[in-house]
């Protein structure tokens, strides 16, 4: 079988994309310079939080996923971020590949709260593969990517923020029920505000104005 290792050496925002992409560059290595024809790899992205340290503004936007920082030495577990598949061409010895990853601004995904209460430093992810390896000097010979194989990676955060400016400059994503957003909709032509932002500046002010109750609702 041939042995195989994997070391990421970067990353970086794709610009380009139609949606938010990170691009991880890849280093993978065949043992005794053998020959790969191909290689079908899975890679699955996790979040290792415990892996760095947090300044008492990062602690407090992270309280809904970890806690009270009291806490955190039973709840700082590992955050699924992606799951992302490749298809890389025949290499003899060693190769390099870009890894493209989709990502979400998705307020309501774990992952993204976590990066997004992040202010500077790097984000410790760990890189998990799996897949299938087309190997041989003189034919094909087929064999798993062992499960043990993995990589870690200090991604720095500022490479999160250039990807997030680049799709959503100066502004964030929330996810809705559409009977939310329906309401929402009412409320903004009876009210003939302008955009969203100034209806939802208009439903904070009203809140302000009138403090509700406890387990007390309003409609739009």
């Amino acid at each position: 079988m041939t042995e195989l290792s994997f070391t990421c050496t970067g990353v970086r925002a794709d610009r380009y994309a139609a949606g938010p992409t990170l691009v991880f560059r890849l280093r993978i290595t065949a043992a005794d310079a053998a020959r790969v024809h191909a290689l079908a790899l899975r890679c699955q992205l996790r979040i290792e939080p415990a892996r760095r340290g947090y300044a008492p503004e990062e602690a407090a936007a992270l309280t809904d996923l970890f806690g009270e920082r009291s806490r955190w030495g039973s709840t700082l577990h590992p955050l699924q971020f992606a799951e992302v598949s490749l298809v890389v061409p025949g290499f003899t010895g060693e190769t390099e590949v870009d890894l493209p990853v989709p990502c979400t601004y998705d307020m309501e995904v774990a992952a993204s709260r976590y990066f997004h209460a992040l202010r500077d430093g790097e984000v410790p992810l760990l890189l998990l593969f799996s897949g299938t390896v087309f190997a041989g000097p003189g034919g094909f010979r087929v064999a798993p990517v062992p499960w043990d194989k993995e990589a870690p990676f200090r991604m720095p955060v500022a490479v999160w923020r250039e990807m997030t400016e680049t799709h959503f400059p100066g502004c964030g994503w929330v996810r809705l029920p559409r009977e939310t957003l329906d309401a929402l909709l009412a409320f903004r032509s009876r009210r003939a505000l302008p955009s969203w932002e100034a209806t939802v500046e208009e439903l904070l002010a009203a809140s302000e104005r009138t403090p509700m109750a406890v387990g007390e609702r309003t409609a739009p």
